[in-house]
């Protein structure tokens, strides 16, 4: 019997963990920190053993495959001992993909990718189809197969899960954009990073599709280098392609083969121009499954927004206080800043992942009329907008941004918090952040 080992113990490594004792491995799994009740129970109910709190070598370089959890990166030392031992690491979603039949629809980028896999989803569901929806958002991937089935998945995938993919393939591949970010895992070279992105387009053949940003500068400068079989339909705002989406007027068109499908802008759920581009994605994905025009415009039209992306909370006092705690790089920012039509008072922070904050300078000098820093060491941000806002203040917690920002906004202004960082200084996970951030709002 083969024996599997898995690095982590969240809802990546317990579903794997769960489908590797499926198909009848020796499983073990390992986490250096604390697994929580809801997982531990998981394991125990699967009578899966595990560890955590320590990796014992022992229990670990003997495994003839390793899954690692996408939160571990390749420095950590346990992991350099599997490579160093000849032990083949791979992902949840190689592993999964091994075991699974169905068609995949996979989406990966700096910005946006939640929201186009959220809305990919709701169309194919829409449309009546049997879907399941994993990776970076919902339930494991690994534990849909092990447990359901699904004749279509949308997974969204991080970098750090393409990261060990080698077999896996996407029917359907969508890079929304690509921008620095999470550059602390890749060495600090932007170069790493974009080709840990196009991982996602692996192994693709000439039935398959890719959907890109035809006016994403990184990913077209890209795209020459990378040799790929796969259909290339592009999205644009700038110009009209003969397949693929753009925008004529005030409509969006998409062309698919012979058919083409339109919609008035102002029809689409969600606002913004960066939205136009996640809603192109998500309408040339359904176009390809063979959705009809009218489930398409419908389901674009009654979509509902994803949680802790520009997320209106409640208007107290003609003040509009949006959870944007999603926004974890510098381009994410850029997006939220550029929709408000009202002042800002804008809530940032959090761990810095070497931003470069040069790009927000002139929409803070336009709409921010003061910042919130919510971190423990926000000096780069006073170095960066000090000139810029007249008002910089510090706090360490949501209830006291929340506070702060209830005093500093008049009549007509939005609280908006779009932090640009990690949450990992004062908070779990960015979910806590927006959670925490939208409880403090309730309770003014």
């Amino acid at each position: 019997m083969s024996r599997v080992v898995v690095l982590g113990g969240g809802e990546s490594g317990v579903g794997s963990a769960v489908l590797a004792k499926a198909k009848g491995f020796d499983v073990f799994l390992s986490d250096m920190g604390n697994i929580s009740e809801k997982y531990a129970a998981m394991l125990q109910e699967w009578d899966i053993p595990f560890e955590q709190g320590k990796h014992s070598e022992e229990l670990i370089l003997n495994a003839d495959e390793v899954i690692k959890s996408p939160g571990i990166p390749s420095t950590a030392p346990m992991v350099k001992k599997i490579v160093e031992g000849g032990i083949n690491v791979i992902s949840e979603i190689e592993f999964a993909g091994r075991y699974d039949s169905a068609k995949k629809v996979c989406i990966t980028g700096s910005n946006g990718k939640t929201t186009t896999t959220s809305l990919i989803y709701h169309l194919l569901k829409n449309a009546g189809l049997n879907v399941g929806l994993g990776g970076n958002i919902g339930k494991s991937y690994a534990y849909q197969v092990a447990t359901e089935h699904h004749d279509i998945y949308v997974l969204e995938l991080s970098s750090f899960q393409l990261d060990n993919v080698y077999d896996f393939k996407a029917d359907i591949a969508i890079i929304t954009n690509i921008t620095p970010d999470h550059l602390d895992r890749y060495d600090y070279k932007m170069e790493n990073y974009v080709k840990s992105k196009f991982r996602i387009t692996r192994n693709m053949s000439s039935d398959d599709c890719f959907i890109f940003c035809s006016d994403d500068e990184i990913t077209i400068k890209h795209l020459d280098q990378i040799v790929m079989k796969a259909q290339k339909l592009p999205f644009t705002q700038k110009e009209e392609v003969s397949q693929g989406a753009f925008v004529q007027g005030d409509r969006m068109i998409v062309r698919y083969k012979e058919e083409e499908c339109d919609m008035y802008l102002q029809e689409l759920a969600l606002g913004g121009r960066h939205n136009v581009y996640n809603s192109m994605a998500a309408a040339i994905a359904a176009k390809v499954m063979d959705i009809d025009n009218k489930a398409i415009r419908e389901g674009l039209a009654t979509f509902e927004a994803v949680e802790h992306r520009l997320e209106k909370v409640l208007s107290i006092r003609d003040v509009l206080y949006i959870n944007d705690s999603k926004a974890t790089n510098v381009d994410s920012a850029w997006y939220a800043l550029e929709c408000q039509t009202r002042p800002v008072v804008w809530i940032v922070g959090g761990t810095d992942k070497g931003n470069d904050y040069s790009s927000l300078i002139p929409l803070a000098q336009e709409k921010v009329k003061a910042m919130i820093c919510m971190g423990l060491d926000n000096t780069k941000f006073h170095e960066s907008f000090g000139g810029v806002v007249s008002e910089i203040h510090d706090v360490t917690s949501a209830e006291d941004a929340v506070k702060l920002a209830s005093e500093l906004a008049e009549s007509g202004d939005v609280v908006l918090l779009s932090p640009c960082c990690a949450s990992f200084d004062l908070f779990k996970n960015y979910e806590d952040r927006g959670r925490q951030f939208k409880e403090a709002v309730r309770r003014l």
